[in-house]
Parts: C-alpha cells; sequence; structure tokens
C-alpha cells in the first residue's frame, strides 16, 4: 500500500476527520447490526458516512449464541459476488444501478415466519470504497477468494418507494442459531 493510500485509509477511518472528496465512487453498503448507529462498530468503522436511510432487504435474520446477528438473503436474490478490487465492486453497483432498475423486484413487506422476509437494517452511502471496503471486509471476515466467515454479495434494497442495489454481508443459516422472526436485530 503506497504511503498516500495509507494515509487516506488512516483519515476516512479516524473519527475526527470529515468525509473526503468523492474521487473513486460511491458505495452504497446494506447494515443490520453492529454497524448501524448506535452500535459499536459504527463510530469505528463508519464514521464519515455520506448518507443513512432505513432500508429493507429480503433474507432472514438470525442471531449467533455470541449475540451477533447473520443475515442469509436467497440465492435467487444475488446479483453479484464481492471482490478483492473495491474498485470494480463500485462500478458494478454502479451499473446494476444504472442499467438494470428496471428489473430489480420489490421487498415484501411481510412473510410468514418459514418464508423469506423483510429484514430492517439502513442504507450507508460512502464516498471512500478503496478505504473503507477492506477494512469492513477485514471486520466481516470476508476473504474474496479464500474462505470466509461472511460473504459480500449484492442484492436489491428498497428505501422508501425506491429499489437499488447494495452490497451486504451474508451467510449461510446454521441450526444452532435464534431466528429474529420480527427482522429488526438488538442486542440482548
Amino acid at each position: 500500500m503506497t504511503e498516500s493510500a495509507m494515509n487516506r485509509r488512516e483519515q476516512s477511518m479516524n473519527p475526527n476527520e470529515p468525509s473526503k472528496e468523492n474521487t473513486t465512487g460511491i458505495l452504497r453498503l446494506f447494515v443490520y447490526g453492529t454497524l448501524k448507529r448506535g452500535y459499536w462498530n459504527h463510530d469505528r468503522f463508519c464514521r464519515g458516512v455520506l448518507d443513512v436511510q432505513e432500508a429493507v432487504v429480503r433474507g432472514r435474520l438470525y442471531e449467533m449464541p455470541s449475540g451477533i446477528p447473520v443475515l442469509e438473503v436467497p440465492e435467487t436474490d444475488i446479483l453479484a459476488h464481492g471482490t478483492a478490487d473495491p474498485l470494480a465492486d463500485v462500478a458494478t453497483q454502479a451499473r446494476f444501478a444504472e442499467d438494470l432498475a428496471f428489473i430489480l423486484k420489490p421487498v415484501p413487506g411481510s412473510a410468514t415466519a418459514g418464508d423469506w422476509g423483510p429484514v430492517y437494517g439502513e442504507l450507508l452511502t460512502f464516498d471512500d470504497p478503496s478505504t473503507r471496503l477492506p477494512a469492513i471486509d477485514r471486520l466481516e471476515g470476508f476473504h474474496p477468494g479464500d474462505s470466509s466467515m461472511y460473504q459480500r454479495v449484492m442484492v436489491a434494497v428498497r428505501v422508501e418507494t425506491a429499489i437499488t442495489p447494495v452490497w451486504l454481508y451474508s451467510m449461510k443459516y446454521r441450526s444452532n442459531w435464534r431466528r429474529v422472526a420480527n427482522g429488526r436485530w438488538e442486542p440482548l
């Protein structure tokens, strides 16, 4: 990593620094747990966010025995898989937003407990994907092309009446996890 890139990374994660000018694209990330406002990872990893909006995605929300939330999304809803190249991932996101918005399906407002249903979280918008995305990937244990705790995938989310493609971290369900039936995670 070059010295300027390292300095930019440190600056973008410094809670006392304002957001940086958009020089590398816009990153939209759906968060549903500890990265949401008011939770322990938000200030460390999301300081300098440009915009925060309430959002809904289709999936199933669980809580691991450790108390950490896990989102599972339907394979059929996945538009793309994250890579090790944040700028390429942002470009993919922009391409879906511009070219394929007409095929994105709305997230259902309700569903029974056994079905895929709404999961509530926040849509975060950043202007520093080349530093932000690798830092959050490390937090989430996402290692493109290698064994990973979570996978970063692009799916459609609903923000008010709009549908937009966003990145989020998803994991396959494990039998000892508690289902969060109302789709809203709050730590016990």
